[in-house]
């Protein structure tokens, strides 16, 4: 097998594999808002790949350059993964349980928490610099650029999922989002 068929083949592996948390952030914020427009579904979905093409490059760079310093940083990924999605979670948790006016306030996805969910969801990409360290710039660059276009596609599915159940959840699915966070937080923390 050649090598660029190989890097392919690991990149779109990887690619699932890291878009799965991103996934159900997606899917999450499809149930928070099930009448999106698909701007809004662009610009949330086009966040989520955009750090999941960012993580892997600062990854290998740091794996290329600054290894040690990265080796110290590593053990705290997911704890910081698991504080980030437990403050988004519980907030939608908690303006979910509280219904009423804040409902449909809390709906609102800011710029601020959307990028807070694309750290959270991407920082385990910061690993993958590991698997990709014996690779050029130019081939970190493509495997990264795979990894953003698999993580688009399966936010695309995550989003249109969650605003159809969102809508047949009606009040219930900014709870179900909350939870949902959490559990992905609690999951990236202690089973990895």
């Amino acid at each position: 097998m050649s090598m660029w068929l190989e890097l392919i083949i690991q990149s779109i592996a990887l690619g699932v594999a890291l878009a799965m948390d991103a996934f159900s952030v997606s899917m999450a914020n499809g149930l928070n808002d099930p009448g999106m427009k698909k701007k809004k579904m662009c610009v949330i979905v086009g966040t989520f790949a955009g750090f999941q093409f960012a993580m892997p490059m600062i990854g290998w760079f740091c794996v290329t350059t600054v290894k040690e310093l990265f080796c110290m940083f590593e053990k705290f990924i997911p704890w910081i993964a698991l504080i980030l999605l437990l403050f988004i979670g519980g907030n939608m948790l908690l303006d979910g349980v509280r219904g009423g006016e804040e409902e449909e306030h809390s709906a609102e996805l800011g710029v601020k928490l959307l990028i807070v969910q694309g750290i959270a969801t991407s920082i385990d990409a910061l690993s993958t610099g590991f698997t990709t360290s014996a690779y050029s710039v130019f081939q970190a660059f493509i495997s990264s650029l795979i990894i953003a276009i698999v993580t688009f596609v399966i936010c695309i599915a995550g989003v249109k999922i969650g605003k159809k159940f969102g809508v047949k959840l009606a009040g219930k699915a900014q709870i179900l989002g909350g939870v949902i966070l959490i559990l992905i937080g609690l999951k990236i923390c202690f089973i990895g």
